[in-house]
């Protein structure tokens, strides 16, 4: 069984999303790229859309070609409405089959809080609680009891990664979290001018969603599995660059409460994880140092106020924020080493 590799198929191959999938997979010592499969541009190269891509890969095909008693797994990075609908298909059916979700469609447990959100209708009501919503560092322990793994949104991973700890340590004030985001247009995928009807948006930044953003549900819904006291104001923004998030959250630390405290306590919850890097207190950070890989730095800022924080947290949206983490989950869905095909 060593040497065996895991088939896998990807619906929505030549999305932002999904050519990182292809990119990181394809250099994955334990998988076999099976199927790429596509709406558009059936039977081209996938090498055509990104140069990084070997032509040996499989040609585009429709997921109606798929061989679905070969694959292992199939990755589901398409627009939100579409994989609970493919999932529901094949999931009793192919009971061997496992399942990666990169759109929102598992995410939320409260089918009628999906609608709001969402605006769509979730056709696999029944299959929500049998799936799992993964950090890929803070669900590690039950992710082999799934078939379905739901991946976070790029937004909320970046938070969550930094505020969980000290939530679940309850070294902050749980009322008054602001959290500020700012990511690269890809997060809004390849039909980003259509979804923003912005002037010069190449060369300018917009905030956006500042009442609801579709985020703020999944946020709300993890937060509150550690305390219902929780309040926080988040609002994302769009910055002229292809790829990256950088949020900045604000926190009241408790009484007592040092920043030592608090970067000690981030150290040491992430000490066995390899993609989570918390750097020394008071460290500026950007996204540069992130770009293309699969980590999270982590910086932890005093302000001009004693009792007032600001945490830092980098990632790449299409990587940590999605493809890469899939990879992870996939893993550590598999048993296979954490770390294995990424950076």
């Amino acid at each position: 069984m060593s040497n065996y590799k895991l088939k896998i198929a990807i619906a929505g191959a030549t999305g932002y999303v999904g050519l990182d999938l292809v990119n990181l997979l394809s250099k994955h010592p334990k998988i076999k790229l099976v199927n790429l499969c596509a709406t558009k541009n059936l039977g081209k190269q996938i090498h055509i859309f990104d140069k990084r891509l070997k032509k040996t890969l499989p040609k585009i095909s429709r997921l109606n070609q798929v061989k679905w008693n070969e694959i292992d797994l199939l990755f589901l990075s398409l627009p939100n409405g579409a994989a609970h609908n493919i999932i529901k298909k094949l999931y009793y059916k192919y009971s061997h089959l496992k399942f990666i979700d990169l759109s929102a469609d598992f995410r939320i447990k409260n089918h009628l809080i999906y609608k709001r959100y969402y605006k769509k209708k979730h056709n696999a009501k029944n299959l929500i609680n049998n799936s799992l919503y993964s950090i890929a560092e803070l669900k590690k322990k039950i992710i082999t009891n799934y078939r379905i793994i739901s991946n976070p949104g790029c937004y909320p991973t970046s938070i969550q990664l930094a505020l969980y700890p000290l939530i679940k340590k309850k070294l902050i004030k749980f009322d008054d979290i602001i959290i500020d985001s700012k990511s690269g247009y890809s997060g809004a995928g390849k039909n980003y001018k259509k979804k923003f009807k912005y002037k010069n948006f190449g060369s300018a930044t917009f905030a956006y969603s500042p009442m609801s953003h579709r985020h703020t549900a999944e946020m709300d819904q993890e937060f509150k599995k550690i305390s219902k006291k929780i309040k926080f104001v988040f609002n994302p923004h769009l910055v002229p660059t292809f790829r990256g998030i950088l949020s900045s959250i604000y926190i009241h630390k408790k009484k007592g409460i040092t920043i030592y405290k608090i970067v000690d306590a981030l150290k040491k919850f992430y000490s066995r994880d390899k993609f989570i890097k918390i750097l020394k207190q008071n460290t500026h950070l950007g996204t540069g140092n992130v770009l293309n890989t699969n980590n999270c730095e982590i910086s932890v800022c005093n302000t001009r106020y004693e009792n007032k924080l600001v945490i830092f947290s980098a990632i790449d949206n299409l990587v940590k924020g999605a493809a890469g983490q899939a990879v992870q989950n996939m893993n550590l869905m598999f048993k296979l080493k954490e770390t294995l095909g990424l950076k």
